[in-house]
Protein backbone atom coordinates (compact mmCIF):
# COMPACT_ATOMS: atom_id res chain seq x y z
CA UNK A 1 0.00 0.00 0.00
CA UNK A 2 1.26 3.51 -0.78
CA UNK A 3 2.66 5.46 2.15
CA UNK A 4 0.10 7.63 3.88
CA UNK A 5 -2.83 5.74 2.39
CA UNK A 6 -5.63 5.25 4.92
CA UNK A 7 -8.00 3.13 2.80
CA UNK A 8 -8.95 -0.15 4.48
CA UNK A 9 -7.04 -3.07 2.93
CA UNK A 10 -9.15 -5.29 0.67
CA UNK A 11 -8.49 -9.03 0.63
CA UNK A 12 -9.60 -10.90 -2.51
CA UNK A 13 -7.30 -13.90 -2.37
CA UNK A 14 -9.48 -16.29 -0.40
CA UNK A 15 -8.68 -19.31 -2.56
CA UNK A 16 -5.13 -19.03 -1.20
CA UNK A 17 -6.30 -18.74 2.40
CA UNK A 18 -9.10 -17.20 4.42
CA UNK A 19 -9.03 -15.19 7.62
CA UNK A 20 -9.88 -17.34 10.62
CA UNK A 21 -13.33 -16.27 11.81
CA UNK A 22 -13.29 -14.56 15.25
CA UNK A 23 -15.65 -17.25 16.62
CA UNK A 24 -13.21 -19.89 15.39
CA UNK A 25 -10.33 -18.20 17.20
CA UNK A 26 -12.43 -17.86 20.36
CA UNK A 27 -13.35 -21.55 20.24
CA UNK A 28 -9.69 -22.54 19.95
CA UNK A 29 -8.21 -20.39 22.72
CA UNK A 30 -9.18 -22.50 25.76
CA UNK A 31 -7.42 -25.50 24.22
CA UNK A 32 -4.12 -23.65 24.36
CA UNK A 33 -4.49 -22.83 28.06
CA UNK A 34 -7.10 -24.24 30.44
CA UNK A 35 -7.98 -27.33 28.35
CA UNK A 36 -4.49 -28.08 27.12
CA UNK A 37 -4.49 -31.84 27.76
CA UNK A 38 -3.34 -34.49 25.30
CA UNK A 39 -6.48 -36.17 24.01
CA UNK A 40 -4.80 -39.58 24.30
CA UNK A 41 -4.12 -39.19 28.04
CA UNK A 42 -6.22 -41.22 30.49
CA UNK A 43 -6.39 -38.54 33.21
CA UNK A 44 -8.92 -35.73 33.47
CA UNK A 45 -6.83 -33.25 31.49
CA UNK A 46 -7.06 -35.56 28.50
CA UNK A 47 -10.54 -36.93 28.94
CA UNK A 48 -12.13 -33.47 29.20
CA UNK A 49 -10.96 -32.79 25.64
CA UNK A 50 -12.75 -35.80 24.15
CA UNK A 51 -16.29 -34.31 23.98
CA UNK A 52 -15.01 -31.24 22.12
CA UNK A 53 -13.17 -33.40 19.59
CA UNK A 54 -16.27 -35.49 19.09
CA UNK A 55 -18.39 -32.41 18.44
CA UNK A 56 -15.84 -31.05 15.96
CA UNK A 57 -15.91 -34.34 14.09
CA UNK A 58 -19.70 -34.26 14.01
CA UNK A 59 -19.71 -30.71 12.70
CA UNK A 60 -17.47 -31.73 9.83
CA UNK A 61 -19.52 -34.86 9.21
CA UNK A 62 -22.61 -32.70 8.88
CA UNK A 63 -20.96 -30.20 6.52
CA UNK A 64 -19.86 -32.84 4.00
CA UNK A 65 -22.82 -35.16 4.46
CA UNK A 66 -20.88 -38.18 5.71
CA UNK A 67 -22.93 -41.08 7.00
CA UNK A 68 -20.77 -41.72 10.09
CA UNK A 69 -18.57 -39.49 12.21
CA UNK A 70 -15.75 -42.04 12.22
CA UNK A 71 -15.44 -41.55 8.43
CA UNK A 72 -13.65 -38.27 9.25
CA UNK A 73 -9.86 -38.57 9.75
CA UNK A 74 -8.10 -35.40 10.87
CA UNK A 75 -4.83 -34.54 9.08
CA UNK A 76 -2.40 -31.63 8.91
CA UNK A 77 -4.14 -30.24 5.82
CA UNK A 78 -5.24 -30.90 2.27
CA UNK A 79 -1.85 -31.94 0.94
CA UNK A 80 -1.44 -34.69 3.50
CA UNK A 81 -5.01 -35.83 2.90
CA UNK A 82 -4.43 -36.00 -0.88
CA UNK A 83 -1.22 -37.97 -0.49
CA UNK A 84 -2.76 -40.33 2.06
CA UNK A 85 -5.77 -41.11 -0.14
CA UNK A 86 -3.79 -41.94 -3.27
CA UNK A 87 -1.02 -43.89 -1.56
CA UNK A 88 -3.54 -45.82 0.51
CA UNK A 89 -5.52 -46.81 -2.59
CA UNK A 90 -2.38 -48.13 -4.27
CA UNK A 91 -1.36 -50.06 -1.16
CA UNK A 92 -4.63 -51.88 -0.50
CA UNK A 93 -5.52 -53.00 -4.02
CA UNK A 94 -3.37 -55.81 -5.35
CA UNK A 95 -2.93 -56.03 -9.09
CA UNK A 96 -3.92 -52.41 -9.64
CA UNK A 97 -0.98 -50.21 -10.53
CA UNK A 98 -2.52 -47.30 -12.42
CA UNK A 99 -4.07 -44.03 -11.39
CA UNK A 100 -6.26 -41.57 -13.27
CA UNK A 101 -6.21 -37.84 -12.63
CA UNK A 102 -6.55 -34.56 -14.53
CA UNK A 103 -4.22 -32.00 -16.06
CA UNK A 104 -5.51 -29.25 -13.78
CA UNK A 105 -5.15 -30.86 -10.34
CA UNK A 106 -3.41 -29.14 -7.46
CA UNK A 107 0.35 -29.88 -7.20
CA UNK A 108 -0.44 -31.96 -4.10
CA UNK A 109 -1.85 -34.53 -6.53
CA UNK A 110 0.17 -33.94 -9.70
CA UNK A 111 3.56 -33.86 -7.97
CA UNK A 112 2.75 -37.13 -6.23
CA UNK A 113 1.66 -38.63 -9.57
CA UNK A 114 5.01 -37.63 -11.09
CA UNK A 115 6.88 -39.26 -8.22
CA UNK A 116 4.79 -42.41 -8.51
CA UNK A 117 5.58 -42.49 -12.22
CA UNK A 118 9.25 -42.71 -11.35
CA UNK A 119 8.36 -45.73 -9.20
CA UNK A 120 6.62 -47.49 -12.07
CA UNK A 121 3.02 -46.43 -11.44
CA UNK A 122 1.28 -45.48 -14.66
CA UNK A 123 -0.72 -42.26 -14.54
CA UNK A 124 -3.43 -41.29 -17.01
CA UNK A 125 -3.68 -37.47 -17.06
CA UNK A 126 -7.03 -36.43 -18.51
CA UNK A 127 -7.15 -33.17 -20.51
CA UNK A 128 -9.65 -30.34 -20.21
CA UNK A 129 -11.23 -28.05 -22.79
CA UNK A 130 -10.93 -24.27 -23.09
CA UNK A 131 -13.49 -23.81 -20.30
CA UNK A 132 -11.63 -26.15 -17.98
CA UNK A 133 -14.19 -28.95 -18.36
CA UNK A 134 -12.96 -32.53 -18.20
CA UNK A 135 -12.82 -34.71 -21.32
CA UNK A 136 -15.31 -37.28 -20.05
CA UNK A 137 -14.81 -39.75 -22.91
CA UNK A 138 -11.05 -39.85 -22.34
CA UNK A 139 -11.62 -40.28 -18.60
CA UNK A 140 -13.99 -43.20 -19.17
CA UNK A 141 -11.57 -44.88 -21.56
CA UNK A 142 -8.67 -44.49 -19.12
CA UNK A 143 -10.48 -46.46 -16.42
CA UNK A 144 -9.73 -50.18 -16.39
CA UNK A 145 -9.31 -53.19 -14.13
CA UNK A 146 -5.77 -51.95 -13.50
CA UNK A 147 -6.96 -48.60 -12.13
CA UNK A 148 -6.35 -48.31 -8.41
CA UNK A 149 -7.76 -44.83 -7.87
CA UNK A 150 -9.18 -41.96 -9.87
CA UNK A 151 -8.41 -38.60 -8.23
CA UNK A 152 -10.35 -35.62 -9.57
CA UNK A 153 -10.74 -32.27 -7.82
CA UNK A 154 -14.27 -31.12 -6.97
CA UNK A 155 -13.54 -27.53 -8.00
CA UNK A 156 -10.48 -25.97 -9.55
CA UNK A 157 -8.51 -23.58 -7.37
CA UNK A 158 -7.62 -21.18 -10.20
CA UNK A 159 -10.81 -20.95 -12.26
CA UNK A 160 -13.45 -22.27 -9.87
CA UNK A 161 -14.70 -24.72 -12.52
CA UNK A 162 -16.70 -27.52 -10.87
CA UNK A 163 -16.20 -31.12 -12.01
CA UNK A 164 -19.00 -33.73 -12.16
CA UNK A 165 -17.45 -35.82 -9.40
CA UNK A 166 -20.63 -37.76 -8.64
CA UNK A 167 -20.79 -39.27 -12.13
CA UNK A 168 -17.01 -39.65 -12.29
CA UNK A 169 -17.07 -41.63 -9.03
CA UNK A 170 -19.78 -43.90 -10.40
CA UNK A 171 -17.66 -44.62 -13.50
CA UNK A 172 -14.66 -45.47 -11.32
CA UNK A 173 -16.72 -47.83 -9.20
CA UNK A 174 -17.94 -49.63 -12.32
CA UNK A 175 -14.40 -50.94 -12.90
CA UNK A 176 -13.71 -51.60 -9.21
CA UNK A 177 -11.47 -48.56 -8.71
CA UNK A 178 -11.60 -46.21 -5.74
CA UNK A 179 -12.49 -42.57 -6.27
CA UNK A 180 -10.89 -39.65 -4.44
CA UNK A 181 -11.68 -35.97 -4.77
CA UNK A 182 -9.64 -32.99 -3.65
CA UNK A 183 -12.48 -30.82 -2.36
CA UNK A 184 -10.29 -28.22 -0.65
CA UNK A 185 -11.88 -25.35 -2.58
CA UNK A 186 -15.42 -26.78 -2.57
CA UNK A 187 -16.07 -27.65 1.07
CA UNK A 188 -17.91 -24.81 2.77
CA UNK A 189 -18.64 -23.03 -0.52
CA UNK A 190 -21.12 -25.35 -2.23
CA UNK A 191 -23.45 -28.04 -0.82
CA UNK A 192 -21.89 -31.50 -0.46
CA UNK A 193 -23.73 -34.68 0.50
CA UNK A 194 -21.33 -37.61 0.37
CA UNK A 195 -24.03 -40.09 1.37
CA UNK A 196 -25.63 -39.54 -2.03
CA UNK A 197 -22.43 -40.29 -3.98
CA UNK A 198 -20.03 -43.13 -4.75
CA UNK A 199 -17.07 -41.05 -3.58
CA UNK A 200 -14.70 -43.13 -1.44
CA UNK A 201 -12.34 -40.44 -0.16
CA UNK A 202 -12.42 -36.63 0.04
CA UNK A 203 -9.76 -34.13 1.12
CA UNK A 204 -10.37 -30.75 2.76
CA UNK A 205 -8.41 -28.02 4.50
CA UNK A 206 -9.38 -25.79 7.40
CA UNK A 207 -7.82 -22.55 6.23
CA UNK A 208 -9.97 -22.45 3.08
CA UNK A 209 -13.22 -22.10 5.06
CA UNK A 210 -12.24 -19.53 7.71
CA UNK A 211 -10.61 -22.12 9.95
CA UNK A 212 -6.97 -22.30 11.08
CA UNK A 213 -3.99 -23.38 9.02
CA UNK A 214 -2.26 -26.68 9.69
CA UNK A 215 -5.44 -28.73 10.02
CA UNK A 216 -7.47 -30.65 7.47
CA UNK A 217 -9.31 -33.89 7.11
CA UNK A 218 -9.72 -36.93 4.91
CA UNK A 219 -13.15 -38.49 4.54
CA UNK A 220 -12.84 -42.27 4.15
CA UNK A 221 -16.06 -44.10 3.37
CA UNK A 222 -16.94 -46.87 5.81
CA UNK A 223 -15.65 -50.29 4.71
CA UNK A 224 -13.08 -48.82 2.28
CA UNK A 225 -9.77 -50.57 2.87
CA UNK A 226 -7.21 -48.12 4.18
CA UNK A 227 -3.45 -47.92 4.75
CA UNK A 228 -2.14 -45.05 6.93
CA UNK A 229 0.48 -42.67 5.64
CA UNK A 230 1.83 -41.98 9.14
CA UNK A 231 2.43 -44.77 11.66
CA UNK A 232 3.24 -44.57 15.34
CA UNK A 233 0.13 -44.34 17.52
CA UNK A 234 -3.53 -45.18 17.95
CA UNK A 235 -4.90 -41.73 17.18
CA UNK A 236 -7.71 -41.39 14.63
CA UNK A 237 -8.51 -45.12 14.93
CA UNK A 238 -4.91 -45.90 13.90
CA UNK A 239 -5.44 -44.16 10.59
CA UNK A 240 -3.27 -41.11 11.34
CA UNK A 241 -0.68 -41.41 14.09
CA UNK A 242 0.61 -38.46 16.07
CA UNK A 243 -0.62 -36.25 18.88
CA UNK A 244 -3.85 -34.68 17.74
CA UNK A 245 -3.82 -30.97 17.00
CA UNK A 246 -6.65 -30.29 19.42
CA UNK A 247 -6.90 -26.48 18.98
CA UNK A 248 -6.78 -26.94 15.20
CA UNK A 249 -9.44 -29.63 15.25
CA UNK A 250 -11.70 -27.49 17.43
CA UNK A 251 -11.16 -24.55 15.08
CA UNK A 252 -11.96 -26.65 12.02
CA UNK A 253 -15.08 -27.97 13.71
CA UNK A 254 -16.28 -24.46 14.52
CA UNK A 255 -15.52 -23.29 10.97
CA UNK A 256 -17.54 -26.24 9.63
CA UNK A 257 -20.46 -25.32 11.89
CA UNK A 258 -20.42 -21.70 10.68
CA UNK A 259 -20.09 -22.72 7.04
CA UNK A 260 -23.05 -25.08 7.26
CA UNK A 261 -25.23 -22.45 8.93
CA UNK A 262 -24.47 -19.78 6.31
CA UNK A 263 -23.87 -21.83 3.16
CA UNK A 264 -26.93 -20.94 1.07
CA UNK A 265 -26.89 -17.27 2.01
CA UNK A 266 -23.15 -17.06 1.38
CA UNK A 267 -23.56 -18.64 -2.05
CA UNK A 268 -26.10 -16.05 -3.13
CA UNK A 269 -24.39 -12.99 -1.67
CA UNK A 270 -20.85 -13.89 -2.72
CA UNK A 271 -21.99 -14.94 -6.18
CA UNK A 272 -23.79 -11.62 -6.69
CA UNK A 273 -20.67 -9.66 -5.69
CA UNK A 274 -18.48 -11.80 -7.95
CA UNK A 275 -20.81 -11.17 -10.91
CA UNK A 276 -20.80 -7.45 -10.17
CA UNK A 277 -17.03 -7.40 -10.12
CA UNK A 278 -16.78 -9.29 -13.40
CA UNK A 279 -19.32 -7.19 -15.21
CA UNK A 280 -17.59 -3.99 -14.15
CA UNK A 281 -14.17 -5.19 -15.33
CA UNK A 282 -15.45 -6.75 -18.57
CA UNK A 283 -17.25 -3.52 -19.47
CA UNK A 284 -13.86 -1.98 -20.31
CA UNK A 285 -13.06 -4.73 -22.83
CA UNK A 286 -9.83 -6.48 -23.78
CA UNK A 287 -10.29 -9.20 -21.16
CA UNK A 288 -12.00 -12.57 -20.82
CA UNK A 289 -13.25 -14.77 -17.97
CA UNK A 290 -11.43 -18.09 -17.72
CA UNK A 291 -13.19 -21.27 -16.69
CA UNK A 292 -16.78 -22.36 -17.03
CA UNK A 293 -18.77 -19.17 -16.51
CA UNK A 294 -21.87 -20.98 -15.18
CA UNK A 295 -20.66 -24.15 -13.47
CA UNK A 296 -18.09 -22.76 -11.06
CA UNK A 297 -17.60 -21.71 -7.47
CA UNK A 298 -19.59 -18.58 -6.57
CA UNK A 299 -16.55 -16.83 -5.11
CA UNK A 300 -14.01 -17.26 -7.91
CA UNK A 301 -13.27 -15.12 -10.95
CA UNK A 302 -10.18 -15.60 -13.09
CA UNK A 303 -9.94 -12.74 -15.59
CA UNK A 304 -7.29 -12.68 -18.31
CA UNK A 305 -6.25 -9.30 -19.72
CA UNK A 306 -5.03 -9.05 -23.29
CA UNK A 307 -1.38 -8.04 -23.77
CA UNK A 308 -0.92 -7.19 -20.07
CA UNK A 309 1.34 -8.94 -17.59
CA UNK A 310 -0.75 -10.11 -14.65
CA UNK A 311 2.17 -9.46 -12.31
CA UNK A 312 1.92 -5.75 -13.10
CA UNK A 313 -1.81 -5.70 -12.27
CA UNK A 314 -1.26 -7.61 -9.03
CA UNK A 315 1.55 -5.21 -8.11
CA UNK A 316 -0.46 -2.05 -8.73
CA UNK A 317 -3.54 -3.41 -6.98
CA UNK A 318 -1.35 -4.24 -4.01
CA UNK A 319 -0.12 -0.63 -3.96
CA UNK A 320 -3.79 0.37 -3.74
CA UNK A 321 -4.26 -1.96 -0.76
CA UNK A 322 -6.03 -4.69 -2.75
CA UNK A 323 -4.77 -8.27 -2.52
CA UNK A 324 -5.40 -10.60 -5.49
CA UNK A 325 -3.48 -13.49 -7.01
CA UNK A 326 -1.74 -14.54 -10.20
CA UNK A 327 -3.49 -17.90 -9.92
CA UNK A 328 -2.61 -20.73 -7.57
CA UNK A 329 -0.79 -19.47 -4.49
CA UNK A 330 1.44 -22.55 -4.68
CA UNK A 331 2.71 -21.32 -8.07
CA UNK A 332 3.38 -17.74 -7.00
CA UNK A 333 6.87 -16.49 -7.76
CA UNK A 334 6.97 -18.39 -11.04
CA UNK A 335 7.31 -16.41 -14.27
CA UNK A 336 5.67 -19.20 -16.28
CA UNK A 337 1.90 -19.45 -16.84
CA UNK A 338 0.28 -21.99 -14.56
CA UNK A 339 -0.26 -25.59 -15.64
CA UNK A 340 -4.00 -24.97 -15.42
CA UNK A 341 -3.98 -22.16 -17.98
CA UNK A 342 -1.69 -24.12 -20.28
CA UNK A 343 -3.97 -27.15 -20.06
CA UNK A 344 -6.91 -24.91 -21.03
CA UNK A 345 -4.95 -23.61 -24.01
CA UNK A 346 -5.58 -19.98 -23.14
CA UNK A 347 -4.77 -17.80 -26.21
CA UNK A 348 -1.18 -16.44 -26.15
CA UNK A 349 -2.33 -12.81 -25.98
CA UNK A 350 -4.11 -13.54 -22.69
CA UNK A 351 -1.94 -16.29 -21.21
CA UNK A 352 0.27 -14.06 -19.04
CA UNK A 353 -2.51 -11.70 -18.09
CA UNK A 354 -4.63 -13.92 -15.82
CA UNK A 355 -5.59 -12.47 -12.43
CA UNK A 356 -7.61 -14.44 -9.89
CA UNK A 357 -10.10 -12.64 -7.68
CA UNK A 358 -11.49 -14.88 -4.92
CA UNK A 359 -14.12 -13.53 -2.52
CA UNK A 360 -15.46 -14.70 0.82
CA UNK A 361 -18.38 -14.03 3.14
CA UNK A 362 -16.33 -11.13 4.52
CA UNK A 363 -16.17 -9.33 1.15
CA UNK A 364 -18.24 -6.15 1.21
CA UNK A 365 -19.97 -4.31 -1.67
CA UNK A 366 -17.90 -1.17 -1.13
CA UNK A 367 -14.75 -3.25 -1.56
CA UNK A 368 -15.92 -4.37 -4.99
CA UNK A 369 -16.67 -0.73 -5.82
CA UNK A 370 -13.13 0.22 -4.83
CA UNK A 371 -11.65 -2.43 -7.13
CA UNK A 372 -13.80 -1.26 -10.03
CA UNK A 373 -12.72 2.31 -9.32
CA UNK A 374 -9.00 1.64 -9.65
CA UNK A 375 -8.91 -1.10 -12.31
CA UNK A 376 -9.55 1.06 -15.42
CA UNK A 377 -6.59 3.33 -14.71
CA UNK A 378 -4.28 0.38 -13.97
CA UNK A 379 -5.18 -1.53 -17.12
CA UNK A 380 -5.14 1.59 -19.32
CA UNK A 381 -1.60 2.45 -18.24
CA UNK A 382 -0.42 -1.12 -18.80
CA UNK A 383 -1.94 -1.23 -22.28
CA UNK A 384 -0.29 2.10 -23.10
CA UNK A 385 3.05 0.63 -22.08
CA UNK A 386 2.45 -2.40 -24.29
CA UNK A 387 1.56 -0.21 -27.29
CA UNK A 388 4.67 1.90 -26.75
CA UNK A 389 6.77 -1.23 -26.59
CA UNK A 390 5.23 -2.52 -29.82
CA UNK A 391 5.94 0.79 -31.57
CA UNK A 392 9.57 0.76 -30.42
CA UNK A 393 9.92 -2.86 -31.52
CA UNK A 394 8.47 -1.97 -34.93
CA UNK A 395 10.86 0.95 -35.36
CA UNK A 396 13.83 -1.22 -34.40
CA UNK A 397 12.74 -3.83 -36.93
CA UNK A 398 12.48 -1.23 -39.67
CA UNK A 399 15.95 0.12 -38.92
CA UNK A 400 17.37 -3.39 -39.01
CA UNK A 401 15.92 -3.90 -42.50
CA UNK A 402 17.58 -0.76 -43.91
CA UNK A 403 20.58 -1.41 -46.19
Amino acid sequence: MQSGQSVRPIYLDNNATTRAHPLVVAAMLPFFSTQFGNASSAHAFGSEVAPALKQARRNLQSLVGAAFEHEIVFTSGGTEADNTAILSALAVQEGRDEIVTTAVEHPAVLSLAEELGRRGIKTHVIPVDASGRLDIATYRNALSRRTSVASVMWANNETGTIFPVKSLAKMARSVGALFHTDAVQAVGRIPIDLKATDIDMLSLSGHKLHGPKGIGALYVRKDVKFRPLIFGGVQERRRRAGTQNVPGIIGLGKAAELAAANLIQDQMQIGALRDRLEQGILAHGCCIVLGHVKNRLPNTSNIAFEHIEAEAIVHHLNRCGIAVSLGSACASGSMEPSHVLRAMRVPPAFLRGAVRFSLSRETAPDEIDRVLQVMPDITAKQRALWRAYQERAGESSQRAELP
